[in-house]
């Protein structure tokens, strides 16, 4: 259930939250978080010799899976693609920064510009300097993806910060947000009920208990896939 959120609770709560680390927001568990943490990150940009596909974790309706939400779908790549991959995120998540920074430019150009995979991005906040990173995106007048990248590039600038308030307002600027339009977006208790929904269907459905989380083609994957294991599980499907 939903809890209500009084006018500025929630920007209250983001300037007042101590310092977190990142690793924490990653998981609800200690045996998820240890599974995502476990799996190899390709952060060099080098490259490596072939690898095995990890074993799927599960798989899920595909159906089911695809159904719309209460928000609309932020996706890249074509409809008609052979593979769809359905990511669940974190903000705060420092696996979701490694995979974003590092694997998914690689993934864009290999797959996803030419037409072989369509992926589809939901909303996964583990806390509420989560949930206020992505109600800014959604806020971001078509710039969504623009502003997740912005955010995940930039995650250690707000998300282990103090005052993560000011350091979100900083980085809403450089988007074209205004002090009014940044308090608006953050105080708009629809969207954040909307951004829990996505959450709370995504954990009593899909069973994700962990960041990144992935559905490839239904088959579920928890943890910072490298280049290398997404191609040893995508090319298969092609």
């Amino acid at each position: 259930m939903v809890q209500p959120l009084s006018r500025r609770r929630l920007l209250g709560t983001l300037a007042g939250l101590p310092a977190i680390g990142l690793l924490a927001a990653c998981s609800d568990s200690a045996d998820a978080e240890t599974k995502a943490e476990a799996l190899p990150e390709n952060v060099s940009g080098e490259t490596t010799a072939a690898v095995d596909a990890p074993p799927a974790q599960g798989e899920v309706d595909v159906s089911e899976l695809m159904k719309p939400g209460p928000l609309p779908e932020m996706a890249k790549g074509s409809e008609d693609a052979p593979v769809t991959i359905v990511e669940y995120a974190s903000m705060t998540c420092s696996h979701c920064a490694t995979f974003h920074n590092n694997t998914l430019p690689k993934l864009q150009e290999k797959y996803i510009d030419t037409g072989k995979v369509r992926l589809i991005f939901r909303e996964f906040p583990f806390d509420p300097r989560a949930e206020a990173g992505f109600m800014l995106a959604r806020c971001a007048d078509g710039k969504y993806f623009p502003m997740v990248d912005a955010l995940f590039k930039q995650q250690s600038n707000w998300a282990p910060v103090q005052d993560a308030r000011t350091a979100l307002l900083n980085i809403a600027k450089l988007a074209g947000f205004t002090q009014q339009s940044f308090e608006a977006c953050l105080t708009n208790q629809e969207l954040l009920n909307d951004v829990r929904a996505v959450r709370q269907r995504a954990a009593n459905d899909f069973d994700v208990t962990a960041t990144p989380t992935f559905f490839i083609n239904g088959k579920k994957y928890a943890g910072a896939l490298s280049i290398e294991e997404m191609s040893a599980i995508i090319d298969p499907m092609l």
